[in-house]
């Protein structure tokens, strides 16, 4: 059974107070700034192009004013944006739907842009996105919308209430990144820049810092090795660069039988062995194999070390490979045009690492795991935070908020 609106509350047609901005704008002069659905995430531009006339056609844009609110029209692409005077000088892309208030005594842009938010509004939006290719909302469908309006008053209460839950979420957000900031401080104090060593540790190469056992440096099999047709349903796991990037071992999409494993077994992955991303756009990024990890073998796309535990610490390594200036100095020349790649195996293994002594390492990972501690009791805060904002959001266009 539908909901009982509060009195003087109406459920209208989404058009009657909003009119659908048109796509195409005059001829401009001088440079305006390009935004397309890509460099945008919901609140906030995240980069945009300076263009003039010329690159962009008119009927490939829409010119923006303050106060419009646009929204990305594509299925499953959750992008919502309120247009700020600051933006004046922007053009967005059509891929965008840009609603314009026409009657501001009967509607203000952040209770829409809130409303855009709201999973109901979403699920609608995808369900009636169609096309051959890139599904959208067309502008047909996006009239038979009707949305909810309380009185002006209210919906400034409810942006009120709203803003505050959003500001939370930003606080939370804003902990997140000081933790990790903390950590990265924690570790310059204590070992500084790992590629300047201003406080002069020994210095290793790789192959000096893993175990003394055959393939514990082993870059993964040529692609060949692994085609398509020798995947079975179960089995030992391969794993590929989603693990490294995500640090995510419960995923597990490819995997082979036992004839397989032992003709590939130089790449076995074992417990607390590090991998290592070693193309495309995350080359470099790591994780380390937790110790329940399935048995299995490392892709094309994987480096795998195995560390001497009594030489060096898995965490302190991670923090080494990591950081900026080592990154720019060993990979600098990797990341330029094309596809960027791993260095080649020689010249990997003689990359420096600074070696302080072991009881140093294992000291920053004591901290390293009190923090991690820690921040596993954001991760429920932040969840609890994001649960108490969609609640209200739900609650908030219902008429269900005591405001």
């Amino acid at each position: 059974m539908k909901n009982k609106l509060p009195e003087r509350w109406k459920e209208v047609e989404l058009f009657r107070y909003l009119e659908l901005a048109s796509s195409g704008v005059k001829r401009f002069s001088g440079i305006k700034k390009y935004v397309d659905t890509g460099s945008l995430e919901t609140g906030k531009i995240k980069d945009f192009v300076d263009v003039n006339y010329k690159d962009r056609p008119s009927r490939a844009n829409m010119e923006v004013k303050d106060g419009d609110v646009l929204f990305a029209k594509m299925k499953d692409t959750e992008k919502i944006y309120l247009v700020s005077k600051e933006d004046a000088n922007h053009l967005y892309s059509t891929g965008f739907a840009v609603l314009r208030i026409k009657d501001n005594s009967k509607l203000i842009s952040k209770y829409i842009y809130f409303w855009l938010r709201t999973e109901n509004f979403q699920k609608l939006k995808n369900r009636e996105c169609t096309g051959a290719t890139q599904k959208a909302i067309g502008e047909t469908k996006l009239r038979k919308f009707r949305i909810v309006v309380p009185p002006l008053g209210t919906q400034k209460q409810i942006v009120s209430i709203l803003e505050k839950a959003e500001k939370a979420k930003e606080w939370r957000k804003e902990a997140d990144k000081l933790t990790n900031d903390f950590l990265k401080s924690v570790f310059m104090e204590m070992f500084g820049d790992p590629v300047k060593n201003t406080k002069r540790w020994d210095i290793e190469t790789i192959e000096n810092l893993v175990k003394k056992t055959k393939y514990s440096i082993k870059r993964g099999p040529f692609g060949g090795a692994l085609k398509k047709e020798i995947f079975v349903n179960k089995g030992y796991l391969v794993y590929e660069q989603f693990h490294a990037l995500n640090n995510d071992f419960n995923f597990g999409r490819y995997f082979i039988d036992d004839k397989k494993f032992q003709e590939l077994k130089a790449f076995e992955v074992f417990p607390e062995d590090i991998i290592i991303s070693c193309s495309g756009i995350y080359l470099g990024k790591l994780a380390i194999v937790p110790k329940e990890a399935k048995r299995g073998i490392i892709n094309q796309a994987l480096l795998k070390i195995s560390l001497d535990k009594n030489k060096y610490n898995n965490v302190f390594f991670t923090y080494v490979f990591r950081s900026e200036n080592f990154r720019n100095t060993f990979f600098g020349d990797d990341r330029g045009s094309g596809i960027p790649n791993f260095p080649p195996m020689p010249t990997f293994k003689q990359f420096k690492f600074i070696t302080p002594p072991i009881e140093l390492q294992n000291q920053f990972f004591s901290i390293v795991k009190e923090v991690e501690h820690m921040k596993e009791q954001q991760k429920h805060s932040k969840e609890n935070i994001d649960n108490l904002f969609n609640v209200l959001m739900q609650k908030a266009f219902k008429g269900e908020l005591v405001v």
